[in-house]
């Protein structure tokens, strides 16, 4: 077979959301996938005292307000989630998570567990992996949240896969800072301590291009579950 053939054969099988390749790979899903690892990195911790987020907002331009980018989202006053890909996508996911908290919270006056919300988004996002006319959810997110029994930490990724961590990072940079993370990481750690090792590890990596301002920080303590967000000036004072 010649190769234009072969570049117009496997063309046809991109094209087609709910079409197998002969290797057996569906690859809008593996695109998607890779516009998550151009996404713009965040990292959660699991701590002794709670759980933490951090996300880089990518403030490049230096006319908008850096206070104005949100790059994690209150869910629940006791979950929190990031995200990395496509931020459009991910809102509606976020609303998504959102409006199943509230109902579930008028239904059985309680509020819902992390891992229940985590289900929800994934079997969105599995819907649209098998669905014609649908594209994947350009995006991965990290779901962070203290429930009755402590708190957790779930990666999900386009496909609608998740998993519990007790620290992770998806988006740019994943390989190297994950790396670090293995070596870094401790069970007792506290969230003082996870966010500067977080810190610490996108000054790494963003190097010359890292600056408070870009860094989107929220902890959520075991002993109050509620979502607080750090405030600019305390981030500051991490440098």
């Amino acid at each position: 077979m010649q190769p234009n053939s072969m570049m117009h054969q496997q063309m046809g099988y991109d094209r087609a959301i709910t079409m197998f390749s002969p290797d057996g790979r569906l690859l809008q899903v593996e695109y998607a996938k890779k516009t998550v690892k151009q996404g713009s990195t965040s990292i959660g911790i699991v701590c002794k005292d709670g759980v933490m987020l951090i996300a880089d907002k990518r403030v490049v331009d230096p006319l908008i307000i850096p206070e104005s980018v949100e790059k994690v989202w209150e869910i629940d006053e006791h979950i929190a989630t990031t995200a990395a890909g496509i931020i459009s996508d991910a809102r509606v996911l976020v609303e998504r998570a959102q409006l199943a908290a509230q109902q579930n919270r008028l239904t059985y006056d309680s509020p819902i567990d992390t891992a229940s919300i985590v289900k929800e988004l994934c079997a969105l996002k599995q819907i649209t992996t098998q669905s014609g006319g649908l594209r994947p959810f350009g995006v991965s997110m990290l779901i962070g949240g203290v429930d009755k029994d402590g708190p957790k930490l779930y990666s999900t990724d386009p496909t609608g896969i998740y998993f519990q961590y007790k620290a992770t990072v998806i988006g740019e940079g994943e390989t190297d800072i994950l790396e670090e993370l293995h070596k870094k990481y401790k069970d007792d750690m506290t969230i003082n301590e996870a966010v500067k090792l977080s810190v610490d590890l996108l000054k790494k990596f963003l190097d010359k291009d890292f600056s408070a301002d870009r860094l989107d920080i929220v902890y959520i303590k075991k002993d109050e579950k509620k979502f607080t967000r750090m405030k600019a000036d305390e981030i500051k004072k991490l440098k």
